[in-house]
């Protein structure tokens, strides 16, 4: 059976552009023209993440090349003003870079990606080296699974462990990564705990229960506790 992918490595891009932090801002957008990137890391000499250039951190230098910034405005985007003088990658880069670890689960990726907002991170290891480069697109690659392949997941790894007396009796239908569970269970009491298991599955988009006479029921997902 093919595994989910669960982690960075087995979805991240191995082969990532960098710069040395004397790189200059020529120099940059260049590689960045050539591979057809909007980010670059860049590199200590031992190889190591010290930050991060993007089209952001170079687009000051052109909206204010002939801009007469107030007083005001000035406080306000003191960094942008900064970077509108940079010359080099240590001068323009975003720092400390947010990295993630190449063990990280696709969730970690996610969540740190829409806390800081941003569409890519640097993949290290464990100490502190690049092995890659993991970008939203990479996290959605979970969705291209085969609707075969989610439903013989969801057969072996959730019915047939979570309904030992019953399993016999439930179905397992995938149609464009919607997952409906048919047939009848001794025990009814299971069937949220089944649908939180389905949609952690990597590439499901959402889970149903077709229970026997009233037809289809939506399972909605539990509704987190009030702090």
């Amino acid at each position: 059976m093919h595994r989910t992918p669960r982690i960075v490595s087995d979805v991240m891009t191995r082969t990532v552009v960098a710069v040395g932090p004397q790189a200059g801002f020529k120099e940059i957008v260049e590689a960045m023209e050539r591979w057809k990137v909007s980010a670059v890391p860049v590199l200590t000499g031992d190889g190591r993440v010290a930050g991060v250039v993007s089209e952001a951190d170079l687009l000051p230098k052109e909206e204010f090349r002939d801009a007469d910034p107030s007083r005001m405005e000035q406080m306000r985007r003191l960094g942008d003003l900064r970077k509108a003088g940079a010359a080099t990658a240590d001068e323009l880069m975003s720092a400390p870079a947010v990295t993630v670890r190449e063990d990280a689960t696709l969730g970690q990726a996610a969540r740190t990606m829409a806390r800081g907002r941003l569409k890519r991170l640097p993949v290290v290891d464990a100490s502190g080296m690049l092995r890659g480069i993991v970008s939203r697109c990479d996290l959605l690659k979970v969705f291209l699974r085969s609707d075969e392949d989610l439903a013989e997941e969801i057969r072996t790894e959730i019915v047939d462990r979570l309904f030992l007396m019953s399993r016999d009796t439930v179905s397992v239908s995938v149609e464009n990564g919607m997952v409906t569970l048919g047939g009848r269970i001794r025990d009814t009491a299971l069937v949220p705990l089944a649908a939180r298991l389905v949609r952690a599955v990597e590439g499901v988009v959402d889970v149903e229960w077709a229970l026997p006479g009233p037809g289809v029921r939506r399972i909605e997902p539990p509704v987190p506790p009030v702090a």
